[in-house]
């Protein structure tokens, strides 16, 4: 069955950086876009970046441009976020997503993020 699995969450100062990283099994993963997602307590999950394919494009959020930089290395099955500049309000539990034809079918199960001020 398809697995994504989200590493390299933590506690960080403000202004600190992180990499997440998502490692795909049981898909095609080179077939699928690929996103990062968040979700604070008490607020709904919101969208963060998505890679294309090949990794010919990408798209972020206005919050994080210039911040967090998404990519893939479809040799390994794996995407990543790197976070840069981190700031508290992006405290949240941030999932992985992989989409086929425009929708995100498969979730990882998120990973902890936390930046103190």
């Amino acid at each position: 069955q398809v697995q994504l699995v989200e590493s390299g969450g933590g506690l960080v100062q403000a202004g600190g950086s992180l990499r997440l990283s998502c490692a795909a099994s049981g898909l095609t993963f080179s077939s699928y876009t690929m996103g990062w997602f968040r979700q604070a307590p008490g607020k709904e999950r919101e969208f963060v970046a998505e890679i294309a394919r090949s990794g010919e494009y990408t798209y972020s959020r206005d919050s994080v441009k210039g911040r967090f930089t998404i990519s893939r290395d479809n040799a390994k099955n794996t995407v990543y976020l790197q976070m840069d500049s981190l700031k508290p309000e992006d405290t949240a539990v941030y999932y992985c997503a992989a989409a086929l034809r425009g929708n995100y079918n498969y979730w990882g199960q998120g990973t902890q993020v936390t930046v103190s001020s």
